[in-house]
């Protein structure tokens, strides 16, 4: 055991809403101290003061619906917190008791073994940008649960659009308000349903607004434009990569940041037998959706018009190489795959992971 570790003591944290249970591990103890204070800064406070050396503390709790602001209060207080990554924390099997007091526990004895993955924390401004964003993801669902109640309705009721292919255009819109009921109340009804469909499409368009806005400011502006080099990354995808991701460089290669947005197989193999299955889905979520989405735009052939010659128009030649290969390459591997008989949803999902390098490429500028 080297001197520092011998000299550091360890803390485990599981925090909730209202308590969080402490376990201490002083340096050579066998057994830790334990406690549970309330989830307050002032208890976190009353909490460090017992400490002789605060500088000699490393605490630690799992990521959660609690966020980081506790992982600030102790920055405040001159003490190293990580916050854990909970997909990530070794797991006995055979273990059927889960308390409080035991995950503190075992966090804290695999923090002071170095077992634990630690998460990146976001800095507050950055933080506020990616609330935003995300909720701007939730109202989209939201708006898709609310069309899908109404066309719902209508069903129920027999009425089947057949005046035109697309619906919730114009056209389709102006089809439902002229739909009437013999029933009393059910022609109000629809009226409810197109005003909360309304509503959401109105607040999403401001918050539109508000992330156009930040795309175009600092400290994003000219990141934003460099993602935007590769096709289908728009200033919102572009701004999303940047608030999930964070400091690109992090990554020490592409496969690195690939297995970061789990959109690599799965594998099982042992001796002779190698099995790769499905994605590991592992990690962020929010990025691998904007992954794949993008994805689906290289079915099309590479694109090098005028148009996007604008895009090229403030960045390096190299780049403008670097993302007109990526073109390329990224449009001939998904009809590879789909001409071998290959899914197009499994070509796509082949056709993020390798725009995930590309990504890597471009924030880490290896096309230089």
């Amino acid at each position: 055991m080297s001197t520092s570790i011998a000299r550091t003591t360890y803390v485990g944290l599981d925090v909730h809403q209202e308590r969080i249970s402490v376990a201490l591990y002083r340096p050579g103890a066998q057994q830790p101290d334990e406690d549970q204070i309330a989830n307050s800064p002032e208890a976190v406070r009353r909490l460090v003061r017992r400490w002789k050396d605060p500088a000699a503390v490393r605490v630690c709790y799992e990521a959660g619906p609690t966020g980081y602001g506790l992982q600030r209060t102790f920055a405040t207080l001159g003490v190293d917190c990580a916050v854990i990554a909970p997909a990530l924390i070794p797991k006995r099997s055979g273990v059927r008791i889960k308390t409080d007091r035991r995950d503190a526990r075992k966090l804290a004895e695999l923090f002071r073994a170095d077992l634990l993955t630690t998460i990146r924390i976001p800095p507050p401004e950055e933080e506020a940008v990616r609330d935003l964003i995300r909720a701007r993801e939730d109202l989209g669902e939201d708006i898709l649960r609310a069309r899908h109640r109404l066309s719902k309705f209508l069903l129920r009721h027999d009425r089947v659009y057949r005046e035109g292919k697309t619906r919730w255009t114009d056209q389709h819109l102006a089809w439902i308000r002229r739909q009437t009921f013999e029933t009393a109340g059910l022609e109000d009804l629809i009226g409810h349903h197109l005003a909360i469909i309304e509503a959401r499409l109105r607040q999403r368009e401001l918050m539109d607004g508000a992330i156009d806005r930040i795309a175009v400011s600092e400290p994003y502006a000219a990141a934003v434009r460099r993602l935007c080099c590769l096709r289908g990354i728009k200033p919102l995808s572009a701004l999303t990569l940047l608030v999930e991701v964070g400091d690109f460089r992090r990554f020490a290669t592409a496969a690195h940041f690939m297995g970061f947005t789990g959109l690599v197989p799965s594998e099982a193999s042992s001796g002779e037998r190698h099995q790769r299955g499905s994605i590991t889905k592992t990690g962020n979520a929010h990025l691998r959706r904007v992954l794949v989405e993008a994805a689906w735009a290289y079915r099309q052939k590479p694109a090098l018009g005028a148009r996007w010659r604008l895009r090229f128009a403030d960045q390096p030649a190299e780049l403008a190489a670097y993302a007109i290969s990526a073109q390329q390459r990224l449009h001939a591997r998904y009809w590879r795959m789909t001409n071998r008989g290959k899914l197009s949803t499994v070509a796509t999902v082949a056709v993020a992971r390798e725009l995930a390098g590309f990504i890597w490429g471009v924030m880490t500028e290896c096309w230089a």
